[in-house]
């Protein structure tokens, strides 16, 4: 049976592997959305940044609420 502190290193390994695959298709999916809507090169960094950041918050809060419930 797992510790409790064991436990949570566990699910924050996984759940770190599992965050920097959904920033690595988040990401594909948004640079083909710039593509197909031929999004202009000096909006694509803004249109990039606003995504990351959301999807970062969305992340961490999974995080805190799979960790401490």
């Amino acid at each position: 049976m797992f510790c409790k502190e064991g436990f949570k290193v566990l699910i924050s390994f996984w759940f770190i592997i599992f965050a920097i695959l959904i920033l690595y298709n988040i990401n594909r999916m948004t640079n083909s959305l710039c593509i197909q809507k031929e999004i202009a090169e000096d909006r694509q960094p803004k249109v990039f940044r606003t995504i990351n950041v959301l999807i970062t918050i969305m992340l961490l809060s999974s995080y805190i609420e799979i960790l401490y419930t």
